[in-house]
């Protein structure tokens, strides 16, 4: 699919499991594998998936919830004072029953080493800048967090290196200057963030223009990178 296609999409975090991966699952709930053949299955599964994703040019990874076996239980059974057993009659859905583990608890809920951390420390060492400033320009990494003077500065470098036209247009610039600290003023100069003496308050600065990336102002911008040309239109 090309990245200028004409529609929003979300990606939300699950994919479709290989099928040696769902065999792996299989033979482990029977008893056929340990723990730990199951986990070297998974690795491999996983990091071919985030090859694909980075390929495909997607703005952030993710392990595909290849590790769990609902959305949302394993992350409570991991808790002490959690308790579960399978179902004997299901949870009506879509005509037919899901039959996931019945969950309940069964004392003071408490946690001493949560395997989802692990699962994301396998997943982060796959993670590049671009990766981490993409979460950021988007605001899924709160602001509080980031050096947002930096953050702001950092999205005009990415901008004016594909998105030039866009930026002079939202604020009627005469030029993108090659350096991106030039543009960055120029667009403080133009949205009127000067304060005594002529300097540019940074900080506020910083505040509008992400404010206006994320509100699509600046206009219809992708932080994926560039397809191979001969993946454009596949």
């Amino acid at each position: 699919m090309s990245k200028n296609a004409p529609f929003k999409f979300d990606i939300v975090g699950s994919f479709l499991r290989p099928d040696y991966l769902k065999k792996a699952r299989k033979d482990y709930s029977e008893g056929k594998i340990n723990n730990e053949e199951l986990k070297n299955i998974e690795d491999k599964a996983i990091v071919e998936l985030i090859e694909k994703q980075k390929k495909v040019g997607l703005p952030v990874i993710t392990d595909g919830e290849f590790r769990r076996s609902s959305w949302h239980l394993d992350f409570m059974w991991a808790f002490n004072g959690v308790g579960h057993e399978k179902t004997k009659d299901g949870i009506p859905f879509d005509g037919e029953a899901a039959l996931i583990d019945d969950t309940f608890l069964i004392g003071e809920v408490s946690v001493n080493s949560h395997p989802f951390v692990e699962h994301f420390k396998f997943v982060k060492q796959f993670e590049d800048d671009n990766t981490a400033l993409n979460l950021a320009f988007t605001g899924a990494i709160k602001d509080e967090i980031m050096d947002i003077e930096e953050l702001a500065l950092k999205l005009v470098e990415r901008l004016q290196n594909t998105y030039g036209k866009e930026l002079k247009e939202r604020y009627k610039l005469n030029e993108i200057f090659e350096n991106p600290i030039d543009t960055l003023d120029a667009i403080g100069k133009k949205r009127g963030t000067l304060i005594s003496g002529g300097q540019i308050d940074y900080n506020r600065l910083a505040v509008i223009l992400l404010d206006e990336f994320r509100g699509g102002k600046i206009g219809k911008i992708s932080l994926e990178s560039p397809l191979e040309e001969n993946n454009e239109d596949n």
